[in-house]
């Protein structure tokens, strides 16, 4: 059985629902976060998971977070059967990006789960060092045009940001400039363009606003059909007016394939209540810069699509 780190505030709140109400049956349900405990999804999933008592009466969510990406899941799909009061995170990275760079990382495939919820979309943006004055498409693809290299920090060699920044300049006809140099986490990765380690960054909103206030980056673009509306960032083009290519990142809240329909149901809606909640919506579009985006099972297959094609056309400008 894997070791869980659960925090002692949702404990005491599980334990305060299991004691309530005389004879009732309350089941816990631990969702796990397969990346950094301290990263945007993980502190969703807290979120969420406190609000669950005020929505059902038979089900608590518990927040768990184990980093490993791909090896996490490989445990949780061994060690988990249909109707285990288990839940875990995945995204396009698991089923549209890894499946194709490196395949045997992976010991499942989207059939071993049954889709529950999409807990946030996030539109990630493009920030560029101060100094270069980049502030909209056509600084873009003007500053594109003449540079000998364009320098892109992202959370990972092969993520989501380092193929958003492929399909951006590879779509220009510029891939062949373009260096992404990776970094060990999201935040981390949002910071070394104010350094001025490298001269952009794609990152979630959140994790380049300070950096943003404070003078230190512009940001050029989002990585959206449409321009941003609300907010810091409010009035920055989404890259897709363009035609450019763009997926939002997702994360997916999936049960074990097998599991009762009529649970599915229910943990669907208890997700859907938490998502609707004035206080949840406020604190993601305003706190954490992300979507309320809930999805379709047909929406879940047609972005996972998306990210494949993307991911196929621009493999060669990633993985030199």
């Amino acid at each position: 059985m894997r070791k869980r780190v659960l925090s002692s505030i949702l404990a005491l709140t599980m334990a305060a629902g299991l004691l309530t109400g005389c004879g009732s049956s309350v089941a816990s349900w631990t969702v796990t976060c397969p990346w950094a405990p301290s990263g945007v999804a993980a502190m969703v999933n807290q979120k969420t998971a406190a609000k669950s008592t005020e929505y059902s009466d038979s089900i608590i969510l518990v927040a768990d977070a184990l980093k490993g990406d791909a090896a996490t899941v490989n445990t949780w799909v061994a060690d988990t059967e249909a109707n285990n009061p288990e839940l875990v995170f995945a995204g396009e990275g698991l089923f549209a990006i890894t499946p194709i760079l490196d395949p045997a990382k992976m010991q499942f495939t989207y059939d071993d789960f049954i889709f529950v919820e999409n807990l946030y979309s996030s539109i990630f943006v493009m920030s560029a060092e101060a100094g270069l004055n980049i502030k909209n498409i056509s600084d873009l693809e003007a500053y594109a045009k003449q540079a000998s290299q364009i320098s892109v920090a992202v959370n990972g060699a092969t993520s989501s940001e380092a193929f958003l920044a492929a399909a951006l300049f590879g779509a220009m006809g510029y891939g062949d400039k373009l260096k992404l140099t990776p970094y060990g986490s999201a935040a981390e990765a949002a910071q070394a363009v104010a350094r001025s380690e490298t001269s952009f960054a794609v990152s979630h909103q959140s994790q380049i606003l300070e950096t943003y206030q404070q003078g230190g980056v512009t940001i050029v673009c989002a990585f959206d059909g449409e321009d941003i509306t609300d907010g810091e960032f409010a009035g920055v083009e989404g890259v897709g007016k363009y035609d450019y290519p763009y997926f939002r990142n997702c994360c997916f809240v999936l049960a074990r394939s097998g599991t009762d329909a009529e649970k599915v149901k229910e943990l669907k809606l208890l997700y859907d209540s938490i998502l609707s909640d004035k206080e949840v919506v406020d604190w993601l579009n305003n706190i954490m810069m992300l979507e309320v985006d809930t999805m379709s099972e047909e929406d879940v297959q047609a972005h996972i699509q998306n990210v494949q094609d993307i991911v196929n056309e621009y493999y060669d400008i990633v993985v030199k």
